[in-house]
């Protein structure tokens, strides 16, 4: 859902215009990590390109010790490892010392690989020592300043019960300070604890607060304490669905023949329960929507003392497409009449929870309350809002799950579907809360973000493809679980797992086919869609299957990609290696990373016996050895169907020379990767250029890699296809040398406007060059009363004096906004002394212009010397959309935003 609002904001570099009306959109829900944007700045990369070469030997040897399915991946901000470890073995042999000497002794004679001096090993602080079902130690180790902890880094650790440490991930902060020093603001809010937070700039003095603002939103934030900036801002609501004691009614799946079940025998309630307020679950009907459970809302027991409620179908007052098979719960034609089904409804709720809760914690999956399950007992048991906002407009077709670290209550939502303001709501009118696959897919959200998290328990499910992944996990429990009880029917027969089926009638609303669609399956059971076509998907179809990337959509990969190792290796199996292989998830993981993290799992419980298995499986789903993705943001992955090389073959090397396409001098600093091996088990295949602008990576399997990729060095990034044959492969680059990047030394001299850097968006992001393109400028559209547009400008001041050959720009949408917000009317201004402006070039874009560098035709005299560059926007696109409305409420970004994608200066030194 996204919130747009009118607010009046602070101006950088110019006051509004009198009588000027403020259009500038309230981002208070977008996510935020300012180290995302640093991991990509001058600074970091600089730092990178130092620490490289000084552990060129130690990266070089480790590489050759671990083999070619070693996983070796520094973090550009910290330069230690995001994740250190090997598919097809260990980092070390048995031991009896304890895991965590284990752990401290490796860091200690590891130091020229992993980066931690012995100063910084010291000070490692174990928070947690966690052993999972299988008796492996999963060590979390966290840092602090002065005494205030250090928050999103540390070292995470994993060793075997037999002491062989598995790897290390977290991302630890090299040479921390000794105090934050003084000057911090007052605290945000009465609850805010006092952390450190790692920047371009170093470790920062800063806030951290737990909020719930909205019933849709719960957000981790922290706030610089030293200038008030927005720092990290993550949503952790994920959307989508016999003795003595309290007894009561539900079904397995959805309504059907209700069945008596002991509420309390089970653990769920006390048996002189007065609410439904037990250790796994506190259930009630909030249907004010307020997030919070008054008395009335409380559901109670029956007059005969017990919780059993009959549920009673509105398919008569309805009609169709309610039927016997999907009975509809309410009609929506009849205001309040879901309270005829209010307490049925919040106990079938808390038997999903309950049943879901005891089977998750069960081995092999053992998500136990040492592992950071939900139960009252840790203060931490799960708050169902059943019938949520059911007497307020707009609280349809939905459902949320919100998970806070461990010991804080996560809460969900379960909203009627079917909104009676909407003729052509094609779903049925029922309630989420009786469907099986939604309440538990949402419970699922709980356990990943549970089990993928940094050294002090936050959810690091942060990328796009996390994002996916964490919408394919959800299918993936909720369906496994109830196959096996038998509770859903599934035969050898392909497309009958449909998410939602009950509230979609059995249409794929929630998902556009079903999760058990193999490669190769045909319509009409697996239709696919016009982008993807039709069948199973696969790795290369992420971002295709409805038009653009979309986390439950391309999460469907994910989802079948792991219906298919469950056919291929078992239930219990299968299980235990994709339980287990969360536990082992780097931070923000993509798809390739968590295939890592499966077969890692598969090692240390299984011996690696299923290795053949698994490869064949993702191979066939894509996802094979020369599959390629830059990070877990990129949304335009490469897929592969080969499965690995045998041990043992010989490897080639990569060498070439980058040089400046303008002139074909030489470009130093610029970063040549194999793009998922540089991250992936190939053990960090990059490289750096030197002052000759030459580069060479040894150790290369042989083979086509299809997104190897060049950045950094003030050049515009380059992704191509590399064919690697054994001996010498040479590959040379001509890359076009930006001035205006700041890798090139370029940075932000003034501007005006709303400052949208924390979001990603601000006028120093129109500097960034990243390989997964990004960055870009947005800042807010401000109309005056006689409807002119205030102009807004971003001056730059290039790394040194330029002769200017061409300006370019890239107009297009940037910030998650739609096209309507691109610049369409702008200016560009030169200067050799950011005093004296002439006018180099304009532009008037369209729509056929975006996802492009236009140059500008340059004016005489404007282009020899340069050291600033102005940018000036004064219209954006919004003109080329009739359909799209400013009032009475915004339709588009365009009634809120001016966007650039990127400025691009071409030339050579004066």
């Amino acid at each position: 859902m996204t919130v747009l609002a009118l607010i009046t904001a602070p101006q950088a570099g110019a006051a509004p215009a009198p009588g000027a009306v403020h259009t500038t959109p309230d981002r208070s829900g977008k996510d935020v990590d300012v180290r995302d944007t640093a991991r990509t700045g001058p600074r970091a990369l600089g730092a990178q390109d130092r620490l490289s070469a000084s552990r060129a030997n130690s990266v070089a040897k480790a590489r050759a010790e671990l083999g070619n399915q070693a996983l070796l991946d520094l973090d550009e901000l910290t330069g230690t490892p995001r994740v250190l470890s090997r598919t097809d073995g260990f980092l070390t042999g048995p031991s009896a010392e304890s895991p965590r000497d284990i752990v401290l002794n490796y860091l200690r004679e590891q130091e020229g690989l992993v980066g931690l001096s012995a100063g910084d090993t010291a000070k490692l602080n174990l928070r947690k020592d966690y052993v999972d079902v299988e008796g492996t130690h999963h060590l979390s180790f966290t840092q602090a300043v002065g005494g205030v902890p250090v928050f999103g880094n540390g070292l995470k650790a994993h060793v075997t019960k037999d002491g062989r440490l598995i790897q290390l991930d977290g991302s630890p902060v090299r040479a921390l300070p000794e105090s934050l020093g003084a000057g911090a603001l007052a605290a945000p809010a009465p609850d805010a604890e006092q952390v450190a937070f790692l920047t371009a700039d170093g470790i920062r003095p800063a806030w951290y607060t737990l909020a719930k603002p909205a019933a849709d939103k719960m957000f981790q934030e922290v706030t610089d304490a030293g200038t008030g900036k927005l720092l990290y801002r993550k949503n952790l609501v994920s959307h989508a669905n016999d003795a003595d004691g309290a007894k009561g009614l539900a079904w397995e799946a959805q309504p059907g023949p209700q069945k008596q079940v002991n509420l309390t025998q089970k653990g769920w309630l006390p048996a002189d329960a007065k609410t439904l307020d037990g250790n796994v679950a506190h259930v009630a009907a909030d249907v004010n929507g307020d997030q919070k459970f008054q008395p009335q809302e409380e559901i109670g027991p029956n007059t005969d003392g017990t919780y059993r409620y009959k549920f009673t179908d509105f398919n008569a007052a309805v009609g169709p497409p309610c039927s016997t098979a999907r009975p509809c719960s309410w009609d929506p034609k009849t205001p309040g009449s879901w309270a005829k089904n209010r307490e049925q409804n919040a106990v079938q709720a808390l038997a999903y929870v309950g049943s879901f809760h005891d089977h998750l914690a069960s081995f092999p999956i053992g998500f136990t309350r040492e592992a950071g399950n939900f139960e009252k007992v840790d203060g931490d048991a799960v708050q169902v809002h059943t019938l949520l906002g059911a007497q307020t407009p707009g609280y349809y077709d939905n459902a949320f799950m919100g998970t806070p670290p461990d010991g804080h209550a996560p809460t969900m939502g379960m909203f009627l579907f079917h909104d009676p303001r909407d003729p052509g709501d094609p779903f049925l009118a029922a309630n989420s809360a009786d469907d099986a696959t939604i309440i538990h897919h949402e419970y699922t959200h709980g356990l990943s973000n549970r089990l993928v998290v940094d050294a002090q328990g936050n959810s690091t499910l942060n990328a796009f493809q996390s994002g996916a992944m964490g919408e394919a996990w959800s299918d993936w429990y909720a369906f496994d679980y109830l196959v096996e009880r038998n509770a859903i029917k599934d035969t050898s027969a392909p497309g009958e797992l449909l998410g939602g089926d009950y509230v979609s009638n059995g249409v794929p609303l929630a998902r556009t086919q079903p999760l058990d669609c193999p490669v190769g399956a045909g319509a009409p059971q697996c239709p696919g869609t016009p982008g993807a076509g039709p069948g199973g998907y696969t790795f290369g179809d992420l971002g295709r299957i409805i038009g653009g990337a979309e986390v439950h959509a391309d999460g469907e990969i994910w989802a079948s990609t792991l219906w298919d190792v469950r056919s291929a290796l078992g239930v219990p199996l299968t299980r235990a290696l994709v339980t287990r292989a969360m536990e082992l998830s780097p931070a923000s993981p993509s798809f390739l990373d968590m295939r890592n993290a499966i077969l890692q799992a598969d090692t240390v419980i299984n011996g690696g016996r299923a290795h053949a298995k698994l490869w064949k499986t993702f191979a066939a789903r894509g996802m094979g050895y020369f599959a390629a993705t830059i990070t877990g943001a990129d949304t335009q992955p490469a897929e592969d169907f080969s499965t690995p090389p045998p041990a043992g073959t010989p490897t080639g090397t990569v060498t070439g020379k980058v040089s400046n396409r303008e002139d074909g001098a030489p470009i130093a600093g610029v970063a040549i990767r194999f793009g998922g091996h540089d991250s992936g088990f190939g053990g960090s295949l990059s490289a750096v250029t030197d002052g000759g602008g030459v580069y060479t990576i040894p150790g290369v399997i042989p083979g086509t890699y299809p997104k190897v990729y060049a950045s950094g060095g003030g050049v515009d990034s380059e992704i191509r296809t590399i064919s690697v044959r054994s001996g010498t492969t040479k590959a040379d680059w001509s890359l076009r040398f930006n001035w205006a990047s700041g890798t090139a030394g370029a940075a932000v001299a003034g501007f005006n406007g709303v400052d949208f850097t924390p979001y990603g968006c601000g006028p120093g992001d129109l500097a960034a060059a990243s390989v997964l393109g990004g960055g870009g400028w947005s800042t807010d559209k401000i109309v005056r009363p006689d409807g002119t547009i205030e102009t807004r400008f971003v001056t730059m001041k290039l790394g040194k004096p330029i002769n200017i050959t061409a300006i370019e720009i890239d107009p297009s949408n940037v910030c998650g906004d739609d096209p309507p917000a691109a610049a369409k009317d702008v200016t560009v201004e030169t200067s050799v002394d950011g005093t004296n402006w002439v006018k180099a070039g304009s532009g008037d874009f369209k729509p056929a212009d975006l996802n492009k560098l236009t140059a500008l035709q340059l004016a005489p005299g404007s282009a020899t010397g340069v050291l600033f560059v102005r940018l000036t926007v004064s219209s954006n696109q919004l003109s080329f959309y009739p359909d799209k409305t400013c009032s009475p409420q915004p339709s588009t970004a365009g009634c809120l935003y001016l966007d650039v994608q990127k400025l691009a200066v071409r030339g050579v030194p004066a």
